[in-house]
């Protein structure tokens, strides 16, 4: 038993010297349950929301407000014409519209049904929710009106009603297919190019072959650019395997740009091979980098950049937090140019936003790596 206990004081002693292993054992976890406790919700919250209201009358303000009420939804947005409704949807900005007909109230004064329609984003991770809790609300602001009328003037009169005509976009089947696989894309070429590109760095150092690379006449630019550029044709051909599946075998239209896709997708790499760096300069074998680069950036991804869970619903402090995640700003172009079909005009936010990300992700992660060789 003696030597037993030697053992395992060996273990601990062991664990207690290893300063990177130590946060993935007891940080790790607690970011992740803290994570999943705010992120992990498909509760609707602060929905947004854009209203077409050609009636512009006391009772087509009286629904908005009702279906605002909850808190579920809110306007984002009052446009005076529905076409001014597709900049909105097209570029993410709204969630759904409503838009009430010039008619509305007069119809409801006269006890005739009055038909709300309700144009709903079919990419989003709530579509189908959101859509049955804005017919509800509409539903039982209908009910009241009934009773109020039937209080008023008594049940010989005729009773107002107001029905909702939806109209889903970009996705009418609400086929959760056509709006996981896109994402998938985007996980899969995260996962591939962050872990191989840090596992493979890690594996010269932990084979011992680092030091006759830095004796070479290979300069630290050569040995960075050699080590990246094969992962990211790889990461390439990952985007050709995952189209074609995505096409020949789920069937996942592709309305927009393929061109345009590769092209984002390639600044999306750089943003995932500079974390894949960065993850080598503090990681001494290849099971620290792969376990740092699953809990600290591939979970931490997918939790809050809108793979699973709608950001809308996140608290606002972990709203601010998404906003530095490259993966939330590619799913909104991989999803947008899958089923929306749009075009650079409603990504170059997006295109913007990795180019900076990925240029300061792999400067830094490049200087530190200088420095290592160093």
């Amino acid at each position: 038993m003696r030597r037993v206990l030697a053992l395992i004081r060996k273990e601990f002693l062991q664990l207690r010297r290893d300063r990177r292993l130590l946060p993935i054992l007891f940080v790790a976890p607690v970011l992740q349950l803290t994570l999943l406790g705010y992120a992990a919700t498909t509760d609707l919250r602060d929905v947004p929301i854009v209203v077409c209201d050609l009636a512009g009358c006391p009772a087509s303000r009286d629904l908005v407000a009702a279906i605002t009420a909850s808190g579920d939804f809110r306007v984002r947005a009052w446009v005076e014409a529905p076409a001014a409704i597709d900049a909105y949807l097209d570029r993410g900005r709204a969630e759904l519209a409503v838009i009430l007909p010039a008619d509305f109230g007069r119809r409801l004064a006269a006890g005739q049904s009055a038909a709300v329609q309700v144009l709903v984003d079919g990419t989003r991770v709530n579509a189908g929710l959101a859509l049955s809790q804005l017919s509800g609300a509409v539903a039982h602001h209908a009910g009241r009106l009934v009773q109020q009328r039937v209080a008023r003037s008594g049940s010989h009169q005729p009773v107002p009603s107001v029905s909702v005509v939806c109209r889903v976009w970009y996705n009418p089947e609400l086929s959760s297919r056509n709006f996981m696989v896109p994402g998938v894309l985007a996980l899969v070429l995260m996962v591939v190019t962050t872990v191989v590109t840090s596992m493979a760095v890690v594996r010269e150092r932990e084979t011992g072959t680092i030091e006759q690379i830095i004796v070479s006449p290979l300069r630290p630019v050569h040995l960075i650019a050699g080590k990246l550029v094969p992962y990211a044709l790889i990461g390439l051909l990952e985007i050709v395997l995952v189209l074609t599946v995505a096409w020949w075998w789920f069937r996942v239209p592709l309305r927009g740009s393929l061109s345009l896709l590769v092209v984002l997708s390639a600044l999306f790499m750089l943003n995932a091979q500079g974390l894949g760096l960065l993850i080598s300069t503090v990681s001494h074998t290849q099971q620290q980098a792969m376990m740092t680069a699953v809990f600290f950036v591939i979970l931490p991804m997918m939790l809050l950049s809108g793979f699973a869970f709608p950001i809308e619903n996140m608290p606002p402090a972990v709203q601010q937090v998404t906003y530095l995640l490259p993966l939330r700003y590619y799913l909104i172009i991989v999803r947008g140019i899958f089923l929306k079909g749009v075009g650079w005009a409603e990504l170059w936010p997006q295109a913007v936003a990795l180019l900076g990300f990925g240029t300061g992700i792999l400067g830094l992660a490049v200087a530190r790596f200088r420095k290592r060789l160093g």
